[in-house]
């Protein structure tokens, strides 16, 4: 019984469990989802030494909420929005969109998105969100698959001899250290929420 309650994640604790209301579900949470991340891409809070945009943010939380089959097909939808054109990421505009645009400097973080919601949500199945400690760590391993697909695109794009670090990783990770413990504040806190409500 406990090992059955530590697999399920987050949205698995509410709403239909099988059949079509289980779909209907699964649907609706995927069309979210991908408003979720849209929308979260196009915040930036300012921070020194750079604004804080919130899509990393909601992806890493969105894979840890989700699973990670489910938060595999919710970013992969949110892919192919972005390769129909819509404006949906964080750098895109009516000017620079669409696949043409997810090739350039930004492909490498794309990919990183994918890895980083598999992960995030497999350690979510594995009981890391619901405590802080484990769930900063989480955040940590999503951080990390997200920069290194990122870093190495930009150096084959760009060039090695190129200062990519400072272009790429450093200016990001006062923004990243503060999502990282929004992240670890709130996923714990909404378990203790179900668990609340269930008690």
């Amino acid at each position: 019984m406990t090992t059955a309650v530590t697999n399920k994640v987050l949205i698995e604790t509410f709403g239909a469990t099988s059949g079509a209301g289980l779909w209907a579900k699964r649907v609706a949470l995927v069309v979210a989802g991908v408003l979720a991340l849209a929308i979260s891409a196009k915040i930036a809070v300012p921070m020194w030494p750079v604004p804080i945009t919130m899509g990393t943010f909601a992806v890493l939380t969105l894979g840890a909420a989700y699973g990670p089959r489910l938060g595999l097909a919710t970013i992969a939808a949110y892919m192919l929005v972005g390769v129909m054109g819509f404006d949906v990421f964080a750098g895109s505009s009516a000017e620079a969109y669409g696949l043409a645009y997810m090739m350039g400097g930004t492909g490498g973080y794309l990919v990183g998105y994918v890895l980083a919601v598999l992960a995030l949500g497999t350690l979510a199945r594995m009981g890391w969100d619901r405590s802080a400690g484990k769930m900063a760590g989480a955040m940590l391993i999503g951080n990390a698959l997200i920069y290194v697909p990122g870093l190495i695109w930009l150096g084959m794009l760009y060039g090695f001899d190129k200062p990519i670090l400072a272009w790429g990783l450093t200016p990001f990770l006062v923004g990243d250290a503060v999502k990282l413990v929004l992240a670890a504040m709130i996923l714990p806190a909404a378990w203790k929420l179900v668990g609340r409500a269930r008690g």
